[in-house]
């Protein structure tokens, strides 16, 4: 694993947990919409994200961040 995409696996699952974490919705849009960058900065990098994050929180991300319904 490249120091990239070791580096980009951490800032998910910390991006990930702060989601979790959050406690109001401005906290919650701004973690989803982190996480939802990473992922999104990860497939423009050509690297496979299958499993690091459950489908259900992307997906959840998406509506938080304003990019599904």
């Amino acid at each position: 694993m490249s120091a990239f995409v070791a580096t980009l696996r951490t800032q998910v699952d910390l991006a990930q947990r702060a989601l979790a974490q959050a406690r109001d919705v401005n906290e919650v849009h701004r973690h989803s919409a982190r996480l939802l960058d990473l992922l999104e900065r990860a497939a423009a990098h050509g690297v496979d994200t299958a499993g690091w994050v459950p489908a259900d929180v992307v997906s959840a991300a998406s509506v938080a961040a304003g990019n599904g319904t």
